[in-house]
């Protein structure tokens, strides 16, 4: 059922890469604004609150160890009413939920898989249940990067309480949730570290029993192949990466994710590239850069970003604080062939890779209505002349007919390659169509 609850990638704004930890309720309505004038009309409906929004001394993008949450008698963590005021007297999310509803847009919040430490430390006793947060608490189950919550046990108690939060957030209206500590492959062998996937089972019962329709997002990532076919049971998109920011490297690194996922792709379960680090980013700390910067990715390598991202059908979260966008930016967010493509292509693949020491051509191909597109990268440091054979995917011998997506223009009639000058790190992307 959830399948359908995401027939495409979902189109979303976060607050992390500009806010950190400590975004406000102002940030989110204007944000929301932004989006119902500017992006809606494209597609784009999330708005995504992200960590922290219960900690009422967050300030920057670094996590405040062991320190105070604002929680209900269930343990259940409530919105900091210093930053969200309208969440005063036990409202929570409900009237930004509403607001953004109202504005046609759908709203979203992040959490941490678990029982917060608090909560356990108090012994807090469980909505519906007979059981207590201490019941449940896994305490050699914790997060490596955030102090805030104890994991699950696999018990009835348990997803009792998993049934309680999600109770709530149905009460809020809330239509999205990224779960974070939950899908990484990498870290505590001893512990299951796909974190545990009876949580992800839990959560998945809890939503599903909820009575409101959420989409459901797994992160931080690199979510492992061997789970694809449980995380596609259980979610519409996961991470395949941890935190991406505007650094080339990174980019650079999503050509192996993507194309070690470009099967797993589609039908409600979208392998997640994770945000795009466009626009004002950093604004209250320095984080993998300098502190209210734009995007330290070049003009070509955010093409670069949005084509493999599109064509491959990540899911696109807008990380940047949208209101201060430049014309550049925008333009990128609102083009309406690329968004078609995004929407509606499949079938994607890496056609070509062809690299020394991380540099030279990569070309990637998918499928749309009577078309076909093709991108070409350029992971080079200097410009790059690339040839495209379209033997192998098109007619050969047969004319066809090409526009530029990102150029908005026509760019010719080709027959069995195309061909296109690309910038350093740069990427151009065709729709090839019957002349």
């Amino acid at each position: 059922m959830h399948r359908k609850l995401a027939k495409t990638p979902p189109l979303g704004w976060n607050s992390w890469d500009c806010f950190g930890a400590a975004v406000n309720e102002k940030q989110l309505r204007e944000n929301a604004d932004y989006m119902a004038k500017y992006l809606k009309p494209y597609g784009w409906e999330y708005i995504v609150c992200d960590i922290q929004w219960y900690e009422p001394l967050a300030k920057s993008n670094d996590y405040n160890n062991f320190t105070e949450l604002n929680m209900d008698e269930f343990g259940r963590l409530m919105p900091a009413e210093n930053r969200f005021p309208s969440a005063e007297n036990g409202k929570g999310f409900k009237e930004i939920a509403d607001y953004c509803h109202s504005l046609g847009l759908k709203f979203g919040i992040h959490i941490m898989r678990g029982v917060p430490r608090g909560a356990v430390h108090a012994n807090l006793p469980i909505k519906n249940s007979k059981s207590t947060c201490r019941d449940i608490a896994h305490h050699f189950s914790v997060c490596s990067w955030n102090t805030d919550m104890y994991g699950c046990r696999g018990t009835q108690a348990a997803q009792e309480y998993y049934n309680s939060i999600f109770e709530l957030y149905a009460e809020w209206g809330v239509d999205f949730i990224k779960c974070d500590d939950i899908c990484v492959t990498e870290f505590r062998k001893w512990d299951n570290p796909y974190s545990a996937d009876y949580e992800i089972e839990m959560i998945r019962k809890a939503m599903d029993n909820c009575g409101r329709d959420m989409v459901l997002s797994l992160s931080p990532g690199p979510a492992g192949i061997e789970n694809a076919q449980h995380l596609a049971q259980n979610a519409n998109m996961w991470r395949m990466t941890g935190d991406f920011w505007d650094q080339w490297d990174k980019l650079h690194d999503m050509f192996d994710r993507c194309y070690a996922w470009q099967s797993y792709v589609g039908n409600g379960c979208w392998p997640d590239c994770d945000m795009l680090p466009l626009g004002r980013l950093a604004k209250n700390a320095s984080c993998h850069g300098d502190a209210n910067r734009y995007t330290n990715f070049t003009k070509p390598e955010q093409v670069t970003m949005m084509t493999l991202w599109g064509i491959f059908r990540s899911p696109l979260m807008m990380g940047g604080n949208m209101p201060e966008n430049d014309e550049w930016t925008i333009s990128l967010l609102t083009n309406e062939e690329y968004m078609n493509m995004h929407r509606s292509s499949y079938g994607a693949s890496q056609l070509y890779r062809n690299e020394k020491n991380g540099r030279g051509t990569v070309i990637w191909q998918s499928n749309g209505k009577k078309c076909k597109y093709i991108a070409a990268f350029n992971t080079d440091d200097n410009k790059r002349k690339i040839t495209v054979d379209l033997k192998t995917i098109l007619m050969p011998d047969t004319e066809y007919n090409a526009y530029d997506i990102w150029a908005k223009e026509k760019a010719g009639i080709f027959k069995n390659s195309i061909k296109a000058e690309v910038e350093p790190h740069g990427a151009k992307l065709f729709k090839i169509m019957n002349k």
